[in-house]
């Protein structure tokens, strides 16, 4: 893949991303839930704060820490994937480098912006959140919340049984985290550099220019 490819499907990605996001935070209040397929796909608006699963550390310093990192993390996988095509790395772990990176600026920007330009979305209230507020946004630059929207809890009101150890008897449900766009980005292309990682790294497997220039260097018989 080509440097231009690569910019356009990373930045296909954060638009899809960004305008389900707006599209949530400006017409749903905070909980409310429509069914997408049945019971098991849904649109649940919620707000993360802080890491992967909604963990949290630090408070308020702590999100500006998390934030710096990941800005820090984007900045540098930048210069990764620009080394990555210049080295003419497999198409396939290009593509999955720049879903993970695509993923990763696209809830950065929530991190950076979203507290500036949104106002907050309350919770327990039919309220939703407008654009540019005129008293301004809910927070400060580097503390704004992720989005999310995504729900499929495609096994519902099921128990563990009794012989599973710490869980015994108690209710489960897969899959219970919500996620936007971004994550879901993210994951596919960790699975994917994962199941794939044996044809994307295998030694045999080189380009057609590569191929072409060993042919060449080959000496004649």
């Amino acid at each position: 893949m080509n440097g231009k490819k690569v910019a356009l499907l990373i930045a296909l990605i954060i638009f899809i991303d960004q305008a389900i996001k707006f599209y949530i935070k400006l017409n749903y209040f905070i909980g409310e839930e429509h069914a997408i397929v049945g019971s098991w796909a849904r649109l649940h608006f919620i707000e993360n704060e802080g890491m992967a699963w909604g963990l949290k550390f630090g408070g308020g310093f702590g999100k500006i820490i998390l934030t710096l990192f990941r800005l820090a993390a984007v900045i540098w996988g930048t210069f990764l994937i620009k080394g990555f095509i210049e080295k003419k790395y497999h198409n396939g772990f290009i593509f999955c480098a720049a879903l993970i990176y695509a993923g990763a600026v696209g809830n950065l920007i929530d991190s950076l912006f979203y507290g500036l330009i949104f106002e907050a979305s309350v919770p327990y209230t039919t309220m939703v959140a407008q654009l540019f507020p005129p008293r301004g946004g809910y927070g400060s630059f580097l503390h704004g919340r992720v989005v999310d929207m995504f729900y499929f809890p495609i096994i519902q009101n099921a128990h563990f049984p009794s012989w599973f150890p710490i869980w015994a008897g108690e209710e489960f449900e897969f899959f219970r985290p919500v996620f936007n766009f971004a994550d879901a980005s993210i994951s596919t292309g960790v699975i994917t550099l994962f199941i794939f990682q044996k044809k994307f790294f295998s030694d045999t497997d080189i380009s057609t220019d590569q191929a072409n220039k060993l042919s060449q260097e080959e000496p004649q018989a």
